[in-house]
C-alpha cells in the first residue's frame, strides 16, 4: 500500500488518467480527462502539476503529447499493472463493455440470501452505469463465477460497483481441470 496521501480530485483525475491510457498505451490530452470527469482543463493541468510533483505523472511533449501514469500512480491507488491480466467479460444491460476489466470482487451478505451484494471493482470507468442498470460479470478465469446483478450503487472515484445479486453460479460452463 502506498503511503502517498490524494486529496479526492486527485484520486478522480489520475483514475481517469489511468483508465484512459489503459483504452489507447498513449499519452492521455488533459481535455480528455476533463471531459471524462466532468471538469475544467484549466483545473486538470493544474491538478497534473501536483501529481507531477509527486512522481504520479509524467507529461509527453508533442502534438501527440498529454500524460502518461508512472508505476507510482498504480501503487497510489493501489492498482494491480498486470501486461497481460486475465479477461473477465463485464455486460451492462446485455451489451458488452470492452473498455473495461475486473479486477476483483467482494461478496458481502452470501448468508442473507435477499441482502446478497457484490462489489465489483473495476478496471475502466463506471460513469455509465446507473441504479437499476443490470450487470452480468464473468465467468471467471479459475472457477467460472457468473454474477448477475442490478446496480445497487457506485463508487466514481474507485471505479467500484455495488450490485444486488440475482443470481451466482459456478461454474457456468465445464472447467479445464
Amino acid at each position: 500500500m502506498s503511503s502517498i496521501e490524494l486529496t479526492s480530485s486527485q484520486k478522480t483525475i489520475l483514475t481517469a488518467l489511468i483508465n484512459l491510457h489503459r483504452e489507447t498505451e498513449d499519452a492521455v490530452k488533459g481535455e480528455d480527462i476533463a471531459d471524462e470527469v466532468d471538469r475544467n482543463p484549466g483545473t486538470i493541468r493544474n491538478q497534473m502539476q501536483s501529481l507531477k510533483a509527486l512522481q504520479l505523472v509524467e507529461g509527453v511533449p508533442g502534438p501527440k503529447g498529454g500524460y502518461k501514469p508512472t508505476a507510482s500512480a498504480f501503487e497510489a491507488l493501489d492498482v494491480d499493472q498486470m501486461d497481460e491480466p486475465a479477461a473477465v467479460p463485464l455486460l451492462h444491460n446485455g451489451e458488452p463493455v470492452d473498455t473495461a476489466n475486473i479486477g476483483e470482487i467482494d461478496l458481502s451478505s452470501v448468508h442473507h440470501p435477499d441482502l446478497c451484494r457484490a462489489e465489483i471493482h473495476v478496471q475502466g470507468s463506471v460513469r455509465e452505469f446507473h441504479e437499476g442498470d443490470e450487470v452480468r460479470v464473468g465467468p471467471t478465469p479459475l472457477s467460472k463465477l457468473v454474477i448477475d446483478g442490478t446496480v445497487d450503487g457506485k463508487d466514481d472515484t474507485d471505479n467500484i460497483l455495488i450490485l444486488r445479486i440475482d443470481d451466482m453460479r459456478a461454474p457456468a460452463e465445464p472447467t479445464d481441470h
